[in-house]
């Protein structure tokens, strides 16, 4: 068990290292920093002056480990529009972007796993039938027409709850429906596909055979095993979250790291840009890592491959 987890975060550790190489490289290979920097409207000394102040007269390499070797320490540097340290951005706005994909990811596993277990056990009827549409429905449907959809209908139709904002807790329920409906399918299609797996299997046929309930059956022998995968897809599915939360906190203007990261885009905030995207690498990373030592922790096979 010890040397899979050794060989997974080299892995891992190989793979962030290539996500600073390329986001570091892009925002330089998109055009002169200095003179995005600067403006349209800045002199041609201008921009030279702050090409120097901001270092980016250096070599590419030079100012490649230098930015790598802060990183490391957490020291991102300041913001070019907040007037704030990028750590302190982050601080403030993480936790936004945690809470909201920890709920969307709570709400995603309630509805998905019932959602499977029923179309297996009932496979081939309208119950199926139905779950497999909604799942197919939530693949097809762009994650921002459906927060526009729940604006109109439970916002400005309703009035149930709050278009926009992350004050109070009514504001994370339509974000997070959105959210979840998101991650959804794939953990529904896999519990379903995992039951149905299961429950052909001799154990499970054996244990009809002494009599035991369909409850019993289903539940304690059927699912526990069914589950295995779901578990590992539920942390996959949370860093995938936190990327596409860009997207749902730009619809409801939420201010968390995903509303950050597009503030920075719009107004070439390099620095944050930067650590934003290496921050939600880190935790898809980190959290694919995780899904690999809970599978090998519940499937001994995995640690052979």
């Amino acid at each position: 068990m010890l040397t899979y987890i050794f060989r997974r975060l080299l892995v891992a550790l190989s793979v962030m290292m290539t996500v600073a190489v390329i986001s570091f490289m892009l925002l330089h290979l998109s055009g002169d920093l200095a003179s995005a920097i600067a403006g349209p409207e800045a002199s041609a000394a201008a921009v030279e002056q702050i090409r120097v102040q901001y270092g980016l007269d250096r070599p590419i390499t030079s100012q490649f480990f230098d930015w790598l070797g802060s990183a490391v320490r957490f020291d991102f540097g300041r913001s070019f529009y907040f007037e704030s340290t990028v750590i302190e951005l982050i601080g403030e706005r993480l936790p936004i972007t945690l809470k909201l994909g920890g709920i969307a990811l709570l709400l995603a596993v309630v509805v998905a796993i019932p959602l499977g277990v029923l179309a297996a056990i009932y496979r081939d009827t309208w119950i199926d039938r139905v779950a497999l549409a909604i799942a197919v429905v939530g693949q097809a449907m762009p994650s921002f027409w459906f927060a526009l959809t729940l604006i109109l209908l439970f916002s400005v139709g309703l009035k149930w709850l709050p278009v926009a904002g992350n004050a109070t807790w009514q504001h994370f329920v339509l974000p997070a429906v959105a959210l979840g409906y998101y991650a959804m399918p794939a953990m529904m299609r896999l519990t379903r596909a995992g039951m149905l797996d299961v429950l052909g299997s001799d154990y499970i046929r054996t244990a009809r055979a002494k009599g035991l309930s369909p409850s019993r059956v289903v539940f304690k022998h059927a699912l526990r095993n069914a589950i295995i995968p779901v578990v590992a897809l539920a942390a996959v599915e949370l860093g995938f979250m936190l990327g596409g939360s860009v997207v749902i906190e730009s619809v409801y203007s939420m201010q968390g790291l995903g509303q950050l990261a597009w503030d920075s885009i719009s107004r070439n905030d390099y620095p944050v840009v930067q650590a934003v995207v290496l921050i939600i690498a880190i935790f898809y990373i980190g959290l694919t890592f995780l899904a690999d030592v809970l599978n090998a922790a519940l499937d001994p096979r995995m640690r052979t491959r």
